[in-house]
C-alpha cells in the first residue's frame, strides 16, 4: 500500500519538487495550494506521471479556520496520513521592524507559524498510536533565517520560522513514544520564486558570494532531504533541525 503525504504550498518551488520526489518513491500526495491552481495542477500531473495518486486541495492558510478545513478535505480524499510536510510560507518586501505594519506581521505569523502549528497538531492526532493511528512523520520547512535574524530584510519571517523550530522540538518530545517523528528542515538561499514574491528576484544570485559553497541551492536538494527524513532510513531522527544551506 502506498503511503500518503499532505504537502502544503506544493504549487511551486520546494513543495512541488518534494511532491515529485515522494511520488517517485512510492507516495500518494495531497497537493495543497492557495492561489496558484495552475502550478498545483502541474504538481498533481507530476505525481501521476510518477505512478502516484494526487488530489489538489485549496486553502488560504492566513484564515485561522483553514487548517481544520484543509484536514477535513484531506480526510475526504484519503484514508490515512503518513506524512505532513509543512512547506507553505510567505515573505514580504524588505523592511526594518520599525516599519512593519500590524497587518503584515499578523499575516506573516498566521501563514508561517499558526497554520503549520495547527496542522501539525491535527496530523499528530491522526498519526499517533495513542489515538489509534499507525505513526507518521511531520516535516516543518523552516529557514536558515531562523538563526540569522534577517536584519533589515525579513525579521518577521525569521521570527516565524524560529517559532516553527521550537514547535518542532516540543511536539517531537510529546509524540516520540506514540510513533510520530517531528523534524525541521532549514533551507538557506534556494533558487525559488519566493525571492521575487518578496520583491527581490535576483536575491539568490546576489547572496551566492556569502555562501561558503559559493552558490544558491536548488529545490531538488531540499526535497531529497525531506524525502530521507520521511523514510525509514531516518527512523531514529526526531526533534532535529537540519540545515540545508550550503554552509551559511
Amino acid at each position: 500500500m502506498r503511503k500518503v503525504a499532505l504537502i502544503t504550498g506544493a504549487s511551486d518551488g520546494i513543495g512541488q519538487e518534494t511532491a515529485r520526489q515522494m511520488a517517485r518513491d512510492g507516495w500518494d500526495v495531497a497537493v495543497h495550494y492557495n492561489r496558484n491552481r495552475a502550478g498545483a495542477d502541474l504538481t498533481a500531473q507530476a505525481v501521476a506521471d510518477a505512478g502516484g495518486r494526487a488530489e489538489v486541495l485549496q486553502a488560504d492558510l492566513s484564515d485561522q479556520f483553514a487548517p481544520q478545513r484543509l484536514m477535513a478535505a484531506f480526510d475526504a480524499a484519503f484514508p490515512r496520513l503518513d506524512a505532513l510536510v509543512n512547506n507553505a510560507g510567505i515573505v514580504d518586501a524588505a523592511a526594518r521592524v520599525e516599519d512593519m505594519s500590524p497587518e503584515r506581521v499578523t499575516r506573516m505569523f498566521a501563514v508561517n507559524l499558526t497554520a503549520p502549528f495547527l496542522l501539525a497538531g491535527l496530523a499528530a492526532r491522526r498519526m499517533s498510536t495513542k489515538h489509534g493511528g499507525a505513526g507518521g512523520v511531520i516535516v516543518n520547512v523552516s529557514s536558515a533565517a531562523a538563526r540569522l535574524g534577517s536584519a533589515g530584510q525579513y525579521v518577521d519571517y525569521a521570527s516565524s520560522k524560529a517559532g516553527l523550530d521550537i514547535m518542532t522540538k516540543g511536539l517531537a518530545e510529546e509524540v516520540a513514544a506514540e510513533g510520530v517523528r517531528v523534524v525541521s528542515v532549514r533551507p538557506g538561499v534556494i533558487e525559488t520564486d519566493i525571492h521575487a514574491k518578496g520583491g527581490q528576484p535576483d536575491r539568490a544570485r546576489t547572496l551566492a558570494t556569502a555562501i561558503p559553497m559559493g552558490r544558491a541551492g536548488q529545490p531538488y536538494e531540499v526535497a531529497r532531504t525531506i524525502l530521507w527524513l520521511t523514510s525509514g532510513d531516518a527512523s531514529y531522527v526526531t526533534g532535529a533541525v537540519l540545515d540545508v544551506s550550503g554552509g551559511r
